[in-house]
């Protein structure tokens, strides 16, 4: 069954798509924002790839044009050894994937979200939308604890001060999910220290 802008597949807003969820057009794949694509999750245009947002690849997660292969991600400016696909299977965190929109019930909603958004009345609540930056923190805040801090400073290439630019969370907050607390020079007594604390202590510096 063909609708009236000529998509065989289900649920796409685009045009002449036989695959489905698309918004671009002509898309045999699923979930395409660019035309003419047989792969799927792609923004470009004619890939038989997936996860692409140049045009004309077989391959997968290519921002330029005509590529058979899949290439390594850079990680905090730099190189490195990781396919897209290697990154996620081995450094997967949960609270890196954050909600920039949220569905807030009414009972959750305080005196002046009530007061800014009456839609509450019909609806039972609203959508709450947060900046790039503090939807990071309020996931960082939820769901990161020590593993996943200590994870986060392993990344490879890891740079606190490109990390903190990116999301705004600070050496300091990702100190304190890990157990490192802060320690005033005047209260260190070298000789009370063990190895592997005098270890940290440099590290940190």
């Amino acid at each position: 069954m063909t609708d009236e802008n000529g998509n065989s597949g289900d649920n796409n807003s685009g045009d002449n798509n036989s695959g489905d969820w698309n918004s671009g057009d002509y898309n045999s794949g699923d979930l395409n924002s660019g035309d003419f694509n047989s792969g799927d999750l792609n923004s470009g245009d004619n890939n038989s790839g997936d996860w692409n947002s140049g045009d004309y690849n077989s391959g997968n997660s290519n921002s330029g044009y005509f590529n058979t292969i899949t290439p390594k991600i850079k990680l905090f400016n730099k190189d490195t050894e990781f396919t897209e696909s290697e990154f996620l299977e081995k450094y997967n965190l949960i609270y890196f994937d954050i909600k920039l929109i949220d569905w807030i019930e009414v009972d959750d909603m305080t005196t002046t979200e009530k007061e800014e958004h009456l839609e509450y009345k019909t609806a039972g609540g609203y959508l709450k939308t947060y900046s790039y930056k503090e939807a990071w923190k309020i996931s960082f805040e939820e769901k990161c604890d020590k593993t996943a801090a200590e994870k986060t400073v392993n990344l490879p290439n890891f740079d606190y001060d490109i990390f903190e630019e990116i999301t705004g969370i600070t050496k300091a907050m990702l100190d304190k999910k890990r157990g490192l607390n802060p320690v005033k020079n005047h209260d260190i007594n070298l000789n009370d220290l063990s190895k592997e604390s005098l270890i940290n202590i440099i590290k940190n510096i």
